[in-house]
C-alpha cells in the first residue's frame, strides 16, 4: 500500500500543478458551477447556513433564483471580493427571511465572507461594519417575522460568520508577509551583489588604468631620449588596455547570467568587436569567459614589471584546483597589492609570496619604502593608508572574509606597507 502511495504521488502532483497555474477567474468560475450543482442535489440539503427556523416555503421560481445569486456571484470572488459578499449576503438575507428550504447553495456565505477576508485590499474596516449593520437589520427582521431564535442563537451564528472573516484576513496577512520577506530578501540580494560588482570594477578598472597611467608617463619622458623603450612602453600600454576590456568582458558576461542581460547583451557585443580590433584570437575570447585565476599571477606580476615596478614572485606548495572563487580572491589579492604598490611606492622592490596549502592559500605582498614607521598612524603620504583607509582594501577584506578568510594589511615598521591573506580552501576533485 505504501509503494502505490509513492507511485500515486507524483501523478497527483502534476495535475494539482497544472491546476494552480490556471487564470484566477477559470478556477474561481469553476468554483461557483459546482457549488452551483450540489445545491440543487437533495442529500446535501441539510448541509449549510441557516438561522431562520422560520416555516418552510414551497421552492419556486424565486427560490431557485436566490440559490443562484449565493452560489454563481464566487466566479468573481478573488477579483471583485466586496461585491461578490454583498451579492452573496443580501441573497441569503432575503432567502432565509422569506423561509426558502435550505440548500447547500448557502455555503456560498461563507465563501464570500472568507474571500473578503483574504483578497479585499480597499475599504475592508467599512465593509466590515457594513456586513455586521446588515446582520443586525436580518436579525430583527427575522425577529419580527416569528424566527424562533434567541439572541443567543443570533450571537453564536454571528461568531461563526465572523471567525470565517478573521481565517480569511490571517491568510491574508500571512501572504503579505511573505510577500514582503521576499522583497526584504530581493533587496538584501541587489545589495550584495551591487557591492560585489562594484569590488570587482574597482579592482579591475583602478588596476589596469593605474598601469597604464605609469606606462604612460614613462612613454612620455623617455619619447625624445630614448624612443625604441618609449616604443616598448606604449606597447605596454597597448596591451594593458586590452587585458582591462577583456576582464570587463568578463564582468559583463557575469552581469548577464544575474538577469541583466538586457543591458548587457549590447555592451558584450561592443566590447567583443573592440577585442578582436585589438588583435585577441577566438581561442582568447573563449578563455577570457572565465575569471582571473591563481595560474595567471605570473602575467599579472610581468605587468607591474613592464610598467616599472621591480617584483619579485614566489611560490611554494603544490598548485591545486581551487572554487572559482577562492581562485578569483587570491588573484584581486595580489592585483590590489600591485596597483598599491605602484601608484604609492613607485620603483620600491615589491615581493609576492604564494603558499598553495592542502586547506588553505595564503599570500603575502611586501613593499619597500624610503624608511620606517615607527606607528600604523605615521604611514608616509606617499604610501597606501592603513588597513580601513581605500576602498580596495575594504572590498578585499569583504570579500576574502565570506570565504571564511582573513587579511591583514598595513604599515611595515622598517618601512613599507605589506598585505597578508589566508584563504582556506578545500582542493577541487581533479575531472577526469
Amino acid at each position: 500500500m505504501l509503494r502505490q502511495g509513492l507511485l500515486l504521488r507524483p501523478l497527483l502532483r502534476a495535475p494539482l500543478d497544472r491546476w494552480k497555474e490556471q487564470d484566477t477567474f477559470l478556477k474561481d468560475g469553476f468554483l461557483a458551477l459546482a457549488l452551483t450543482l450540489l445545491a440543487f442535489v437533495p442529500t446535501l440539503s441539510t448541509i449549510g447556513a441557516q438561522i431562520g427556523d422560520l416555516p418552510e416555503r414551497s421552492a419556486n421560481g424565486l427560490g431557485v433564483a436566490l440559490v443562484l445569486a449565493q452560489t454563481l456571484p464566487l466566479a468573481a470572488r478573488t477579483r471583485r471580493p466586496g461585491g461578490c459578499l454583498a451579492v452573496v449576503a443580501v441573497a441569503f438575507g432575503v432567502h432565509q427571511s422569506l423561509g426558502f428550504a435550505t440548500t447547500f447553495g448557502s455555503m456560498g456565505l461563507y465563501l464570500a465572507l472568507y474571500s473578503t477576508g483574504a483578497h479585499q485590499v480597499r475599504f475592508r474596516r467599512a465593509l466590515a461594519m457594513a456586513a455586521g449593520a446588515g446582520y443586525v437589520v436580518l436579525a430583527v427582521t427575522l425577529h419580527r417575522l416569528g424566527s424562533p431564535q434567541d439572541v443567543t442563537d443570533y450571537l453564536a451564528f454571528y461568531l461563526v460568520l465572523a471567525g470565517v472573516w478573521l481565517v480569511g484576513s490571517g491568510v491574508r496577512r500571512r501572504r503579505e508577509e511573505e510577500a514582503q520577506r521576499r522583497r526584504l530578501a530581493a533587496e538584501v540580494a541587489t545589495a550584495a551583489e551591487r557591492a560585489r560588482i562594484a569590488r570587482e570594477l574597482h579592482d579591475v578598472v583602478t588596476h589596469h588604468v593605474t598601469a597604464m597611467v605609469v606606462q604612460a608617463d614613462a612613454a612620455q619622458f623617455l619619447i625624445t631620449s630614448a624612443p625604441e623603450r618609449a616604443a616598448t612602453a606604449m606597447a605596454s600600454v597597448s596591451d594593458t588596455g586590452r587585458r582591462a576590456l577583456t576582464e570587463l568582458r568578463y564582468l559583463l558576461g557575469v552581469l548577464e547570467a544575474t538577469g541583466e542581460s538586457t543591458t548587457a547583451g549590447p555592451a558584450r557585443g561592443l566590447l567583443r568587436k573592440g577585442l578582436a580590433r585589438e588583435g585577441l584570437a577566438r581561442e582568447d575570447l573563449a578563455r577570457q569567459d572565465r575569471g582571473p585565476t591563481l595560474g595567471q599571477l605570473e602575467d599579472l606580476v610581468e605587468q607591474a614589471r613592464r610598467s616599472g615596478q621591480p617584483v619579485e614572485f614566489s611560490e611554494s606548495g603544490e598548485r591545486r584546483p581551487r572554487s572559482v572563487d577562492v581562485e578569483l580572491a587570491a588573484y584581486r589579492v595580489v592585483q590590489e597589492a600591485l596597483t598599491n604598490a605602484m601608484k604609492y611606492a613607485t620603483g620600491q622592490p615589491t615581493r609576492v609570496l604564494v603558499r598553495h596549502g592542502e586547506k588553505r592559500v595564503e599570500i603575502g605582498v611586501t613593499t619597500d619604502g624610503p624608511g620606517p614607521v615607527s606607528s600604523p598612524a605615521a604611514v608616509p603620504a606617499t604610501r597606501e593608508p592603513g588597513p580601513e583607509g581605500g576602498r580596495g582594501l575594504a572590498g578585499l577584506r569583504a570579500r576574502v572574509r565570506m570565504l571564511d578568510g582573513e587579511l591583514e594589511a598595513g604599515p611595515r615598521p622598517e618601512g613599507g606597507f605589506e598585505i597578508r591573506a589566508t584563504i582556506p580552501s578545500e582542493p577541487e576533485p581533479v575531472r577526469e
